[in-house]
């Protein structure tokens, strides 16, 4: 498992978080007809789940709004990714369909309600710290184009920020041609479900990304 850590700059905040990762090799294909149908299922567990009320009412995107207040950081105008999926679905635009790991990650979001960064690891120059952006610090995100980090939660390495749970940066995005996978599940709170959450997207990963040599951890904070 590639190194990583979470910085006390979230307890000093009064926030708790837990990282769930899962690290394996892969093979990235446009589609797959058996992951369409459990993204379609999905969608519809959801949203009959969500019964007309508001994404931000889902107690794990509840939690991360208010880990971004504490923060500094409006979580109205820099939702979280699990937040915006919901969003689209309840006004009925559905989900993009991308790649088989990025349609992994978002099955494995809508069921647990978390956002969840997927990296390209060859990408990256560990360790890997999970801490508060810095005043000044940008990056190219995905779709997005140049996005003012200060005061998100962001995933940094030796060359600096590459991941959020609002978006991730084009440096670390997965392509058809990547092999080796870094998926992070971001839990603000307390989720005692985080091991399932684990166990689902690790089985998900191996279902419909030919997932090997598959590792995972629970990252905490210090003292917790």
């Amino acid at each position: 498992m590639i190194e990583i850590a979470i910085s006390n700059d979230f307890s000093a905040a009064g926030v708790t978080v837990a990282l769930g990762c899962i690290s394996c090799r892969v093979t990235v294909e446009k589609t797959q007809e058996a992951l369409r149908t459990a993204l379609d299922a999905e969608e519809a567990r959801r949203l009959e789940s969500l019964g007309g009320r508001p994404a931000s009412e889902v107690p794990e995107i509840a939690a991360a709004r208010r880990a971004y207040r504490a923060l500094g950081k409006d979580p109205a105008r820099y939702r979280v990714s699990s937040e915006a999926l919901m969003r689209r679905l309840i006004r009925g635009q559905g989900i993009y369909r991308i790649n088989t790991v990025v349609d992994t990650n978002n099955l494995v979001s809508l069921r647990c309600g978390h956002s969840i960064g997927a990296f390209r690891v060859d990408a990256l120059s560990p360790p890997i710290l999970f801490r508060k952006a810095m005043a000044g610090e940008t990056y190219e995100a995905i779709g997005r184009g140049p996005m003012n980090l200060e005061n998100l939660p962001v995933f940094s390495d030796c060359e600096g920020a590459f991941g959020s749970p609002t978006s991730d940066s084009e440096r670390s995005m997965i392509t058809l041609d990547t092999e080796n996978l870094l998926m992070a599940i971001i839990a603000f709170g307390d989720d005692p479900d985080l091991p399932r959450h684990v166990d689902f997207a690790a089985e998900s990963l191996g279902a419909y990304c030919a997932a090997r040599d598959i590792e995972t951890a629970i990252v905490r904070q210090t003292g917790h």
